[in-house]
């Protein structure tokens, strides 16, 4: 059953959003002005700061893609620091021997910032 197509909707028009990949902490990240994401702790941020990433590796505005080679020249990303020390989900390493009665358990957090993406300037 084929549903009649919405008056005023062009189905075959492209919805282009500028975007980015910068690297953070040996992790690659795609990004968008107001994306909202978690990198590696980044040491002496504060809450409702500001943070700059200058390692971008691809810059795309819409009508133009930049390729860095590692990086695009002169181009940054600016993010809002939510919570510079946020704590990641627990993971738990358990170790176990069946039939000797040994058996450990130890515990994770990782140590995180949550940022907001402001702006990609290129």
């Amino acid at each position: 059953m084929c549903r009649p197509a919405r008056s005023g909707t062009n189905f075959n028009q492209k919805i282009i959003m500028a975007y980015a990949v910068i690297t953070s902490g040996n992790k690659q990240y795609r990004v968008t002005v107001g994306d909202v994401f978690t990198v590696d702790r980044i040491a002496g941020l504060e809450k409702d700061g500001e943070t700059t990433f200058d390692q971008v590796l691809l810059v795309e505005d819409g009508e133009t893609t930049k390729v860095g080679t590692p990086t695009v020249a002169g181009a940054t990303v600016t993010a809002k620091v939510l919570d510079p020390e946020a704590r990641g989900v627990k993971g738990v390493a358990f170790k176990f021997k069946r039939r000797k009665g040994f058996h450990k358990k130890k515990g994770f957090r990782a140590a995180l910032t949550k940022v907001q993406i402001t702006a990609i300037n290129a």
